[in-house]
């Protein structure tokens, strides 16, 4: 076999439809990404882990391996617990070459499908522009900086399209949720919500989103709401990895460490900061 393989890392899911959506998508990639062995495994709820997977592609002989997060925003999973596993197996392996790509971010590519998303259920509601507004849908986390980068989806959006409003909200974890990203846009003064989901597979959040949908459409008479597909393996995923596979081989698989709470004592996060130090 190669002496590397390539080592694709979801976040997994307590649905196994969304564990089988990932695996699907890692068969799909391997032609796109070279020569290599490409591996599957995940950072939690669903096996291979890891740390285990890390073992298994040296004892399948690997002299390098490129850990490649399959992830859309860079909060702690990416930033801390992802390069501690890799520290780690460098420890227990110490012949062995580890690499570690940036995760998929937000790259134009990716915001090319989100346009197809949102143009594929465009074309099923001929609304009228001045009344329709877009609520852009993250999975929500504890990193302001991940956080931040779902606005700078939602900002990028507006600049490109005709419509009035495009507000974000997320399904868990932080605020402004869902129901509240809703309600935000009908007080604006939309009639109709064009929902964008910035997931790249289902699980519970995906079924959890149409249920608050349903729930909101059923309480707020005069207010019609589509939703969008999320980003489901599409085929220019493939690209954007294949290219975090060579900045990882070149040693440029930079991020943004200015605005990382892990790294820098933001503002009502000193303590995270000191706890990574």
């Amino acid at each position: 076999m190669s002496e590397t393989v390539v080592l694709l890392i979801g976040h997994g899911s307590r649905e196994p439809a969304g564990n089988d959506e990932f695996r699907r998508f890692c068969d799909a990639a391997r032609p796109h990404l070279g020569p290599e062995r490409v591996e599957p495994c995940f950072v939690e709820l669903a096996t291979p882990l890891v740390p285990e997977s890390l073992d298994r592609c040296v004892a399948l002989g690997a002299r390098r391996v490129i850990a490649l997060p399959v992830i859309l925003l860079a909060a702690g999973h990416v930033k801390v617990e992802l390069p501690h596993a890799l520290d780690e197996a460098r420890t227990r392996h110490p012949g062995v070459e580890f690499l570690y790509g940036r995760p998929l971010g937000l790259d134009p590519l990716v915001l090319e499908i989100v346009h197809e998303r949102l143009a594929e259920v465009e074309q099923h509601a001929a609304w009228p522009v001045e009344d329709t507004a877009v609520l852009v849908v993250g999975r929500g986390s504890s990193d302001p900086d991940a956080n931040s980068d779902l606005y700078k989806l939602a900002r990028l959006l507006w600049e490109s399209r005709r419509y009035p409003w495009v507000e974000a909200c997320f399904v868990g974890v932080t605020q402004p949720s869902v129901p509240e990203g809703l309600r935000r846009c009908r007080a604006l003064g939309a009639r109709r919500i064009l929902v964008v989901p910035y997931f790249l597979f289902t699980g519970v959040l995906i079924p959890r989103l149409h249920r608050l949908v349903d729930e909101f459409v059923a309480a707020h008479a005069g207010v019609d709401v589509r939703v969008a597909a999320y980003l489901n393996g599409h085929p220019k995923l493939f690209q954007v990895l294949r290219e975090r596979k060579l900045e990882a081989l070149r040693g440029e698989a930079r991020m943004n460490c200015a605005l990382c709470k892990y790294r820098v004592p933001l503002p009502g996060h000193e303590l995270a900061a000191r706890a990574s130090a």
